[in-house]
């Protein structure tokens, strides 16, 4: 088989780009290959409280990959859940729209990545976006992306946001609009009560007859005719094919797998590939590194109120008229994404912009849901929104079947830990204003009066991912990035990666509108080159026309 481009995952960038760009490139055939299921009619990824059940098992919708052991969680592995099917991992998140703080893009300018400021950047978020309040300044309404207030909304959360301003935090009804900081509900990515995963946002339910999807379709490497990409070898059904690329292959895989298939296909560290018996196509050094996550500590505490979801008798009652209420309207406690409300908070007034973030679960959520309590309850998770520690990907052979070795190396700088102590102090503040307080209960792992040591040893044995892995293939203008700032990877030609591992840094919020944000401006990118117009000088090329 033979398209014009191949677009290697179906996840956020690679749905987002995939669909924009044969809307963009009519007379262009486009492939895009996905290793998992189509989602279209998955109930549990299209109801919203589904995400209690997709994400903490490994399933046909989640490869539940696994860190090594951390030393800085006490020799812990950490669990890394990633979307597998189309959508990737927004069918199976918590939908929660944030795109982080302008100063993060400027950040990325800052550091080399020219025309990725917030300015540069914004409209590419306007277009993607389809926000049911209307359009302004910062918001689109027409884009496939529908962005929705939660139709459900658990007393607890509203308990939770009082809470909050009790204690002396500002009320933020949009934590896109013109301020970040303050606490509120989150908008989400839902559409009449429905998960709009970004598949359903670009690709299905639209007539694009240039676009081809490939489900179930294991990329095994990239293909290259000297050092030009020419296409992907796959499996699928058990049958080896190579599926050839005329203009341009596209890495869309994420953070852990797109920087596997660079190095299963030769580009990586050249020692690494070569103990692997890997033949090197060019050394990058860098593929792989600078991986960063938001390290997250969950307090999770226990109260006798039915109100909140739970595993009990009263808490089944409670799902029956729920899930009625779901299939007939669209509507009750199974709209909810759990994380309903939450904030952006400043660990220090003076700070520029806030530095932790919040995440309100109307449910004892302990260990990614893997591990279920009898009874109901609340959590409240508190990240570290710009960490220090950094971690690799490497590989555990030359199979691209076989999981990644990812290492988030967490806490590892001492300053994360440092951090999220402060952030359950702050944390805490909240819990016990009244409107919290009253409600009573008791806190399973933490409790009042613990020292800092005894505080940092508790994070230690329970802190993990919010699941917002980047960076492992750096977009920069130096020569030791992986991709320039159009994201081509250095060192080959006809290959790009399009996803969250090409973020310079990791934003201040949650990843998944950013990622569509980069399948936005990739398809502008290649749809530019397709015609032939210029394409703006990277740092160390000048401008071309392709």
């Amino acid at each position: 088989m033979q398209y014009d481009y191949v677009i290697v995952g179906a996840g956020s960038g690679g749905c987002s780009l995939a669909g924009r760009l044969a809307e963009q490139c009519p007379d262009a055939t486009i492939a895009l290959i996905e290793a998992g299921p189509h989602t279209e009619r998955n109930l549990f990824v299209n109801m919203p409280l589904g995400v209690a059940a997709v994400v903490p098992f490994r399933r046909k919708t989640n490869y539940g990959y696994l860190t090594t052991p951390q030393p800085g969680l006490g020799g812990r592995r950490g669990y890394q859940p990633r979307g597998r099917g189309f959508g990737g991992s927004s069918a199976i998140n918590a939908m929660v729209y944030t795109r982080g703080h302008p100063l993060d893009y400027d950040d990325w300018a800052r550091l080399g990545c020219d025309g990725w400021a917030f300015d540069d950047v914004l409209p590419y978020f306007r277009r993607a976006e389809g926000n049911e309040r209307g359009a302004d300044a910062l918001h689109g309404a027409d884009g496939p992306l529908n962005v929705s207030n939660l139709r459900f909304q658990n007393p607890f959360s509203h308990r939770f946001v009082r809470a909050a301003v009790e204690a002396g935090f500002p009320r933020n009804d949009d934590f896109n609009g013109t301020q970040q900081e303050g606490v509120g509900f989150y908008q989400v990515t839902q559409r009449d009560g429905q998960r709009w995963s970004v598949a359903r946002a670009y690709i299905y339910g639209r007539s694009r007859p240039n676009l081809h999807t490939i489900a179930d379709a294991a990329v095994l490497r990239v293909v290259f005719d000297g050092k030009r990409a020419k296409g992907v070898e796959v499996i699928r059904g058990g049958v080896t094919q190579t599926i050839e690329a005329r203009a341009e292959v596209v890495l869309s895989a994420g953070t852990f797998n797109s920087p596997q298939l660079l190095m299963c296909s030769g580009i990586g560290p050249a020692d690494h590939l070569r103990a692997l018996g890997i033949p090197v196509l060019h050394d990058a050094p860098e593929v792989g590194r600078n991986l960063t996550d938001h390290v997250d500590f969950t307090i999770n505490k226990r109260v006798s109120s039915a109100q909140t979801i739970g595993f009990s008798l009263r808490g089944f009652a409670k799902m029956v008229p729920g899930f009625v209420s779901y299939l007939r309207s669209g509507r009750g406690m199974l709209t909810s994404n759990v994380a309903e409300a939450g904030g952006f908070l400043k660990s220090r007034p003076t700070l520029d912009r806030p530095d932790l973030q919040l995440h309100f679960c109307t449910a004892l959520v302990d260990d990614h849901n893997r591990h279920m309590h009898w009874g109901h309850g609340y959590s409240l998770h508190v990240c570290v929104l710009r960490p220090h520690s950094r971690g690799s990907v490497t590989l555990a052979s030359s199979d691209a079947r076989e999981a990644p070795v990812i290492d988030p190396a967490f806490l590892s700088d001492p300053r994360d830990l440092d951090l999220l102590v402060e952030g359950v102090h702050l944390s805490r503040r909240i819990l016990d204003a009244p409107s919290l307080a009253l409600c009573g209960g008791r806190e399973l792992y933490t409790r009042h009066g613990q020292t800092d040591a005894e505080l940092r040893a508790t994070i230690v044995a329970h802190a993990d991912t919010i699941y917002h892995p980047v960076s492992t293939c750096r977009m920069g203008g130096d020569e030791r990035s992986v991709v320039d700032t159009q994201l081509r990877v250095r060192g080959v030609t006809g290959l790009r990666v399009v996803d969250a591992s090409v973020m310079p840094t990791l934003i201040g919020g949650n990843t998944n509108a950013p990622t569509v944000m980069i399948g936005e401006r990739a398809a502008d990118f290649i749809a530019a080159t397709r015609r032939g117009t210029p394409i703006p000088a990277t740092a160390d090329e000048p401008a071309r026309t392709t």
